[in-house]
């Protein structure tokens, strides 16, 4: 059953169904097959996507460990995301760990489908860094009964990014969108698109990123706090959520798209006036220089009438997790003493890559408190890292996926004219039908 709620969750893609047996106790008993094989005392081997973010970021840390230990080698190998799930979901399925890395990426909504899955499969991370160090809401999602067992990473801390220009044309000010609530967002931006014609964002219908964002504001999610249960019926967070995406529309001020490529175009071009979303999008604002000093960040809008939301969430991120073969020890203390301690090695993925981390200690640092021109002199990564403290801890639990792609299909029931209560009560009648 656990394998079958990883695969669930490992992606869209369809995944073999799992053999029989305990993968987890299987994958300890192959441990020697595993990325570390023999030589795991002078080599490690690391998976990750991502080759302008995660794999610089590997990179810098093996630079920073070589210091440490000159004589371990450590291998990165690049791959896609979704080939990483496969891989790994069809390795410890059928209880081998032949040919797995000893290190490899995971994002938090993905993690305890592996962890609850395959618990056995993982090398407990306890004591090789400390977790008070770390943004508190990573630790759910990267923990297991008490354990720790992923070293947190990137933050998907989120915010509002706004032309200040439309912004002005519209009689408003960046002061004027501190710390406001989703409707005050559409009320200004309805002044926003009557002034300068522009519309107010831009989103992908079949891209929910937007909901995830609301309700982790409000301390909500999908799950119950089991992490295993749908929460969609009575959900209040998710009602409301559902209920400003529809105002947006209705409102005129959405510019939809269908892939990246067509976000991106949207905001670079100047046909949008924000972007709400994580802080990995600074790079591609930032690309379009013309535009430079026409921006600025401000905290996420907080859901109108829920008690306890607050101006910040996140959206994405991933820890590094070790798997349960030789060579764990070597693995456990190179992530230990380079992500899990290093305030230098932080400070080097700001200026070199613009990676921020969730370990708290490295905000102190000079990298920062830099003033981005661009962002017309605001010290947008101090700022980032305040919010990131505020985010709420949710158990992001084991079918983030699984349950958007029934939420997608109720959302659009719902654009349809589909009474609110009706979708939510259908959509959790459904998760519970297919989570069994």
């Amino acid at each position: 059953m656990k394998k079958a709620l990883a695969l669930l969750l490992g992606g869209t893609m369809l995944l073999t169904a799992c053999s029989g047996g305990n993968g987890g106790e299987q994958a300890t008993d192959n441990a020697s097959e595993g990325g570390g094989d023999a030589a795991a005392a002078s080599e490690i081997t690391v998976w990750a996507w991502d080759p302008n973010f995660n794999i610089k970021a590997m990179e810098i840390a093996k630079e920073a460990y070589a210091s440490v230990n000159p004589d371990l080698k450590i291998n990165v190998i690049e791959n896609a995301q979704n080939d990483i799930i496969q891989k790994l979901n069809t390795s410890l399925s059928s209880g081998t760990t032949k040919g797995l890395p000893n290190i490899v990426l995971i994002e938090d909504y993905r993690a305890q489908s592996f962890l609850q899955a395959y618990p056995d499969a993982f090398h407990e991370l306890t004591g090789s860094f400390n977790p008070d160090d770390f943004a508190s809401y990573k630790i759910a999602p990267t923990s297991l009964d008490g354990k720790n067992y992923g070293l947190p990473f990137d933050t998907g801390v989120t915010g509002l990014y706004v032309r200040t220009d439309y912004l002005e044309q519209a009689g408003y000010s960046v002061a004027d969108l501190q710390d406001i609530d989703w409707h005050q967002y559409i009320e200004i931006g309805k002044k926003v698109k009557e002034a300068t014609g522009k519309q107010m964002l831009s989103l992908d219908p079949n891209d929910l990123g937007l909901i995830r964002m609301m309700i982790q504001s409000s301390g909500s999610w999908y799950l119950k706090e089991d992490g295993v249960t749908p929460n969609l019926a009575g959900n209040e967070a998710l009602k409301t959520a559902f209920q400003v995406y529809k105002e947006m529309l209705d409102a005129d001020l959405v510019k939809p798209n269908s892939d990246w490529s067509q976000f991106l175009a949207g905001f670079n071009s100047g046909d949008v006036a924000s972007v709400p979303t994580g802080n990995w999008i600074t790079p591609s604002v930032k690309a379009e220089a013309s535009q430079s000093g026409k921006w600025a960040v401000v905290p996420q809008p907080r859901l109108p009438g829920i008690e306890g939301s607050v101006n910040a969430s996140n959206l994405g991120g991933s820890s590094w997790y070790v798997l349960n073969v030789d060579g764990k020890e070597q693995a456990a203390d190179f992530l230990g003493k380079t992500f899990g301690s290093n305030v230098e090695m932080y400070q080097k993925f700001i200026t070199d890559i613009g990676a921020m981390g969730t370990y708290k200690p490295a905000a102190e640092g000079d990298a920062y408190q830099i003033a981005d021109e661009f962002f017309g002199g605001q010290k947008i990564l101090a700022d980032f890292s305040a919010w990131t403290e505020r985010i709420p801890q949710v158990n992001y639990g084991l079918h983030t996926y699984a349950i958007e792609d029934i939420m997608v299909v109720e959302m659009q029931n719902y654009l349809g004219g589909k009474d609110i209560d009706q979708v939510l009560t259908d959509a959790q009648a459904q998760a519970e039908t297919q989570l069994k």
